[in-house]
């Protein structure tokens, strides 16, 4: 899929037609379906998207000048299109509008053509995407691990190449996790400088309508396309852009860096620090304290009463057609009272004061977009736990007035994604676009395959001893079908000891600061070989987690402390194959 740019230009230039691109289109998305078929709720007849097809080349024939002529675009399903059903991902819920949306109507009065409505997290509520009746969309590059929601089928419908442009929304941070784990550009407007006048609302006074695109530049363009201030919505403002030079860039403590456990995305976010003062930026470390203290108020506060006003009809007479989880976060504000309200509404506008006073130190905040990314098995068995961890980093931003932009950082060997989000104060939206251009110039980040075929997860496994490649234990890994990936060293700060009365003789790794680095072969075993090698490793020795020289992380042989009882050093001769010639004296 070509980007939203490059379509309008091809058709206003005329060595493509709208109708040529709608046929296209249509045939990738009957091609995927099988793949992902809970992407879509609801699908624009073939017939109508056609049409519409037919009378963007009738306008360009008569000479108007259509920004988006032609581009194909999904529309989440809490986002109204005229005379399409709008459920929200709740079946009993689905009314059909007279009218587009402000913004869906802008984007097809520039020559933009609507495909279908995506699924979602219900209702909004969620940061995961396997809260709907209409299945759960996955990543779409590995199908075991979630999409990523509020705005999940919007994200893998730009990730799977249907579409160049989708809509999603955006109240904790809907339209910027999905971008991470999909490898996207997710651009989270200022409240505000995009109408919500026909959004389902999660919370009226946050929610923000975003897109999500492959590149920034065509986050720009739509941005041109809907931006400005709509009557029909009451929290619309007028556009108030401010130049901004990223120079100086907020980064949290080190304490504050949470990853979860998560090593490849603890890797990934020092790798992004070290491409922005690569750039020329200062990195300024600055307290995320109030900003967190601003997350917690989204839902462990008032606001969560603020979902339950715009459901309270809807969870009165409906409440079994609410899905559980979002049924019983909904419902936690119905206990909530007016004083607690007006008491959240004066910290928030504490914790702003705190905010905006970082704007006097930094020009922006670079975050992880998300802490970790999980399975759908594991979120399932979790669904509020594990769906709280994913809005560590997003949920304090529209509460405090911010602009945001989610850029790729990085694929985990899994092939989910990891992204970084840049935020700024409202208004610097187009500055922080640019700087997402920047990033993502000659593509840093190229998307894996997509995940057409179920993918086999592997683990990649140092060996350091005899079950180097012609050592005695050597076979335990060629009969499970390892692959040899590299030989390299740890980290320089190992020490390796040769354990005494050890048969076959083997070595002991221990992590010590004042170590070296020690030569070691990295093997991949997908997940099953490695539970069932990890399962024979006799003790002392164990498996846990290596640094290797170029600072990956990965799974490999380490000891407890009695392994070096009676044992020799043997860091100095980097390595057991070193020790071993230097014994047989060859």
């Amino acid at each position: 899929m070509t980007s939203a740019a490059s379509i309008a230009a091809a058709v206003s230039g005329g060595s493509t037609t709208a109708l040529a691109v709608a046929r296209d289109t249509l045939a990738r998305i009957a091609a995927y379906a099988p793949v992902q078929p809970a992407v879509w709720i609801h699908r624009v007849p073939e017939f109508e998207v056609l049409a519409m097809a037919r009378a963007v080349d009738a306008r360009v024939a008569a000479g108007e000048t259509l920004p988006l002529a032609g581009v194909p675009f999904a529309i989440k399903d809490n986002i109204d299109l005229a005379g399409s059903p709008t459920s929200a991902g709740c079946p009993d819920f689905t009314y059909r509008p007279a009218q587009s949306a402000t913004v869906v109507a802008r984007l097809i009065a520039a020559g933009a053509v609507p495909v279908g409505k995506t699924n979602l997290d219900q209702f909004a509520t969620g940061l995961n995407g396997t809260r709907s009746p209409y299945g759960a969309p996955a990543c779409a590059f590995n199908r075991a691990w979630i999409s990523g929601g509020s705005s999940s089928g919007s994200a893998i419908a730009v990730a799977a190449g249907l579409v160049p442009i989708a809509l999603g929304t955006d109240t904790a941070g809907s339209g910027r996790v999905p971008a991470a784990f999909n490898g996207l550009i997710g651009f989270k407007p200022t409240k505000g400088r995009w109408s919500t006048a026909g959004l389902v609302p999660a919370c009226r006074s946050i929610d923000c309508i975003t897109v999500f695109a492959r590149d920034a530049c065509d986050a720009a363009l739509i941005d041109v396309v809907v931006a400005g201030r709509d009557g029909a919505d009451p929290w619309s403002r007028d556009l108030a852009d401010h130049d901004l030079t990223l120079a100086r860039v907020g980064v949290p403590l080190l304490h504050q860096r949470q990853f979860l456990g998560d090593l490849a995305a603890e890797r990934f976010y020092a790798q992004a620090l070290d491409r922005l003062a690569a750039q020329g930026c200062d990195l300024v470390e600055i307290d995320l304290a109030p900003l967190s203290e601003a997350a917690r108020l989204l839902y462990d506060g008032p606001w969560v009463a603020e979902r339950t006003a715009a459901l309270a009809d809807f969870l009165r007479s409906h409440p079994g057609s609410i899905d559980p989880t979002v049924r019983t976060i909904v419902e936690g504000g119905l206990g909530r009272s007016a004083v607690e309200a007006f008491q959240g509404i004066y910290r928030l506008a504490e914790l702003k004061v705190e905010a905006d006073a970082l704007w006097g130190r930094i020009d922006a905040l670079c975050l992880p977009t998300a802490p970790t990314i999980y399975r759908l098995a594991e979120m399932r068995a979790a669904p509020i736990a594990l769906n709280s961890n994913l809005g560590l980093y997003t949920n304090f931003v529209n509460l405090l007035d911010m602009a945001a932009i989610a850029v790729p950082a990085g694929w985990r060997r899994n092939g989910t994604g990891f992204g970084v989000t840049l935020i700024g104060p409202a208004w610097t939206d187009r500055a922080l676009i640019a700087q997402a251009a920047r990033w993502c110039a000659d593509d840093p980040y190229p998307h894996p395959p997509l995940d057409l075929e179920t993918v086999v997860e592997t683990v990649h496994l140092a060996v350091v001893g005899a079950h180097l490649e012609g050592m005695p234990l050597h076979w335990q890994l060629t009969s499970r079908g390892a692959r040899h990936v590299a030989t390299t060293t740890t980290a320089p700060h190992y020490r390796l000891y040769a354990m005494a009365d050890s048969v076959p003789p083997k070595p002991a790794l221990i992590h010590d600061a004042t170590g070296g680095a020690i030569a070691v072969e990295v093997y991949e075993l997908d997940m099953a070989a490695f539970g069932s090698f990890v399962a024979e490793v006799p003790p002392p020795l164990a498996i846990g987690t290596v640094t290797l020289v170029d600072g990956s992380t990965v799974k490999g042989f380490v000891a407890e402390p009695r392994a070096i009882a009676g044992a020799t050093d043997i860091t100095d001769l980097g390595g057991w194959r070193a020790f071993i010639a230097d014994q047989t004296g060859s």
